[in-house]
């Protein structure tokens, strides 16, 4: 049995550790606060009190929330020190692709292989099973993690190379939020209009402009999250304007539009609201 080593069980990483756990696979996890672990209560899993415990798994995940906290854990930690040569350390978190090569670069002086698969979908898609896993890496090591892939994706997307998974992800996003924009200029006409937002939102929806950033409103996106979320887009944004850096004045259009729709969010909320 592939045995899976998880560190990171917050929003996403929770639910995911659960679906490999849930999956048959032999999880093993190690967390900084022992509270952390109560995520995964109900489900087998193997609690380590030392991080280099889970130097002996198969593939180990981790699913922290930035590039420092991944280097920290896997570098700094010892982690990677303690892995065996040929098996595999998998970054869920979204991140900088040349971060990604970075991490990779300090796996393969241990001998150790790596994968970047940061997930899209959020929360919700992550405890329903169906988030979308990108993927960057060499393709035999990525079919050996697709079945772990598998048991938290409705779609397992190889993009390329180590750092196209992380590429594939930023695009998503800031597609998304350049979206959020092209929503906050419309309904900013409708309300100018005095038009009845609930019935032009019905048609919105369910006509042929709809869109997931569009439907997100209401169900992901409300007045109780949105500036959180507004932090959490911005943060995207300079990771996408770093990784597309060398294009210079190209992407700068791109990145305007996307700051400006999750600039918007909080208030967008309360209008729709």
């Amino acid at each position: 049995m592939t045995t899976v080593g998880f560190v990171g069980l917050g929003d996403q990483g929770a639910p995911i550790a659960r679906a490999v756990a849930e999956g048959g696979f032999e999880l093993h996890v190690w967390a900084r606060r022992p509270a952390s672990l109560a995520v995964l209560e109900g489900v087998s899993v193997v609690a380590h009190e030392s991080l280099t415990d889970l130097g002996a798994c198969d593939i180990v995940a981790l699913c922290l929330r930035e590039d420092p906290d991944a280097f920290e854990v896997a570098v700094d930690g010892g982690l990677l020190a303690a892995m065996r040569p040929g098996s595999v350390l998998v970054q869920h978190a979204t991140g900088l692709p040349q971060r990604a090569r970075e991490l990779a670069g300090h796996a393969a002086r241990h001998g150790v292989e790596f994968v970047d698969a940061p997930v899209s979908g959020g929360h919700a898609a992550a405890v329903a099973k169906q988030l979308t896993t990108i993927v960057g890496g060499v393709d035999t090591v990525v079919e050996r993690c697709r079945p772990v892939f598998e048991t938290f994706s409705k779609q397992i997307v190889h993009m390329g190379q180590i750092g196209t998974g992380q590429f594939g992800k930023l695009f998503n996003n800031t597609l998304m939020m350049m979206n959020h924009k092209n929503v906050i200029d419309v309904l900013a006409l409708a309300v100018d209009l005095e038009l009845p937002l609930p019935r032009l939102l019905d048609v919105l929806r369910s006509g042929s402009a709809s869109s997931t950033a569009l439907m997100a409103f209401g169900p992901a996106i409300t007045m109780d999250n949105a500036e959180h979320l507004r932090t959490l887009e911005l943060i995207d944004m300079d990771l996408f304007a770093g990784a597309v850096e060398s294009l210079g004045d190209k992407a700068k259009e791109v990145v305007r539009q996307a700051v400006a729709g999750a600039e918007g969010l909080p208030e967008l909320t309360r209008v729709i609201g």
